[in-house]
């Protein structure tokens, strides 16, 4: 698939959901969470560890164990946030996608209890091969922080109400990237950074929470990627994390300085750094269509540890791997770090050395980055099948789940209901052709967040909630 169709998907995979193990990791907001159950960010970043991975199922359908789902103003591709007892989702709504949503679920029923609607600052046609409300909101105990590829930017409180709200295509310049912009905002403190790289004039931005702010501005290189800043902790610093088309950068959460660089990486356009450990993190990189970073790619998928000597950063890979990723991020859990790809590739590493434990064919394609609960690690596979496996260095699967009715007999049904209609809108059910006759079908497993007691996963236009629930 194309770059911007991986834009799309970074759109898509934006919606994705990182790695980390969901037990005792440490928080990258820099605050304590302990007293609200919450997935706050991209990846989980920051979220509250799960104390009963049982309150999870392992086993869904269709028929069980689906508490609700709930139909959402707009189409998205950005992962739920979640804090105590709300869910927050984004969505862009209409053909030129002039309507930016950021909805707020009950979790308990997935009710809405707020929608915020919010005028695109820059409109373009909708469709599957354009980011759509890619990038994930952050959530903190005061505030929602949104940014859409739209250049909207906005902070809205827990009930709903603008804090205050911010236009970056007036402020910066139109976004040049025929697929969008993918990369999801990060937080740290008193913080948010929001990354725009397009063909354009391209940047880091650290923005204050309360005030909406530019606290600091990093000019960089013009390039088309569509991965998400991280938090990285080394040494006691809080670090900025960026792997993007040709580099992995790192700046000081307070200052912007860039305190280290990697230069020789390539096709690292998609995956998102996975920071875990303090001084460690995982660089994924992809192909792209046609192999076009094939070379730089097999080069660039790699554990990095960085420390502070001599007065001075010093990164260092210290494994290599041969596996190359594709839209979702690699995921670590329980000393395994995973990798997967778009022919649903998944590869098993272990995590302190590098050594290959083993490799295996998933029945989908995942989008999503996997996420590992308890002793168990889920796959979502973009068709809507979740696979699950025990953690653990043996391959061992325990569940596939199908999340709606077989694929094939929905677009059938679709078709025949609309035969004598003009195609059907986008967001129906029914594959699309795209760029080079890429069949995109809706609904796809965009991305995912989960507390205690509650999986919720995101399609383009719907959430679910998995729970114990029993069979209907």
């Amino acid at each position: 698939m194309s770059e911007r169709t991986t834009a799309l998907n970074l759109g898509l995979c934006a919606t994705m959901l990182l790695v980390i193990s969901l037990s005792g990791r440490p928080s990258t907001s820099g605050q304590d969470h302990k007293a609200v159950p919450c997935w706050p960010a991209f990846l989980g970043a920051g979220a509250t560890p799960i104390k009963d991975p049982d309150s999870i199922p392992i086993r869904w359908s269709p028929k069980e164990n689906i508490a609700w789902k709930a139909k959402l103003p707009g189409q998205g591709q950005s992962s739920p946030v979640i804090w105590g007892d709300k869910v927050y989702v984004t969505s862009l709504e209409g053909t030129i996608r002039d309507k930016c949503h950021v909805t707020a679920l009950r979790l308990s029923d997935g009710s809405v209890v707020w929608d915020a609607t919010i005028p695109s600052a820059m409109t373009a046609e909708s469709s599957y091969y354009h980011s759509r409300a890619a990038p994930t909101p952050v959530v903190d105990d005061e505030r929602i922080y949104a940014f859409f590829e739209t250049g909207n930017l906005v902070a809205l409180d827990h009930a709903g109400k603008k804090v205050w709200e911010r236009d970056l295509v007036k402020e910066h310049g139109a976004f040049i990237a025929p697929f969008g912009l993918g990369a999801s905002p990060a937080q740290w403190q008193d913080k948010i950074y929001v990354l725009v790289e397009h063909s354009g004039p391209s940047y880091l931005l650290a923005i204050d929470k309360a005030t909406g702010k530019t606290a600091w501005k990093v000019d960089r290189p013009s390039r088309q990627s569509w991965s998400s800043p991280a938090i990285f902790v080394a040494n006691g610093k809080a670090q900025v994390v960026i792997s993007s088309n040709g580099s992995v950068d790192a700046y000081d959460c307070q200052t912007g300085k860039l305190l280290w660089s990697v230069k020789d990486v390539g096709g690292n356009v998609v995956p998102t750094p996975v920071c875990f450990a303090p001084g460690k993190m995982l660089i994924a990189a992809t192909p792209g269509r046609g192999d076009k970073y094939l070379e730089e790619a097999r080069r660039s998928n790699f554990c990095l540890e960085v420390t502070f000597r001599d007065s001075d950063w010093q990164p260092r890979v210290v494994w290599r791997v041969k596996a190359l990723a594709s839209f979702a991020s690699p995921c670590v859990h329980q000393g395994v770090a995973y990798w997967t790809n778009s022919v649903g590739g998944l590869f098993a590493y272990d995590l302190a050395t590098g050594e290959e434990l083993y490799t295996t064919r998933l029945k989908q394609s995942c989008w999503a980055t996997p996420m590992g609960i308890g002793d168990r690690v889920y796959f979502f596979g973009k068709d809507g099948l979740t696979t699950v496996l025990r953690a653990g260095r043996k391959l061992e699967v325990l569940a596939e789940n199908q999340l709606w009715e077989n694929q094939l007999a929905v677009a059938k049904a679709h078709d025949d209901h609309h035969a004598a209609q003009s195609k059907p809108a986008p967001g129906q059910g029914t594959p699309r052709k795209g760029p080079g006759g890429l069949d995109f079908p809706d609904p796809v497993q965009y991305g995912a967040a989960v507390v205690d007691g509650a999986l919720v996963i995101r399609t383009g236009a719907v959430v679910y909630c998995i729970r114990h629930t029993g069979a209907k």
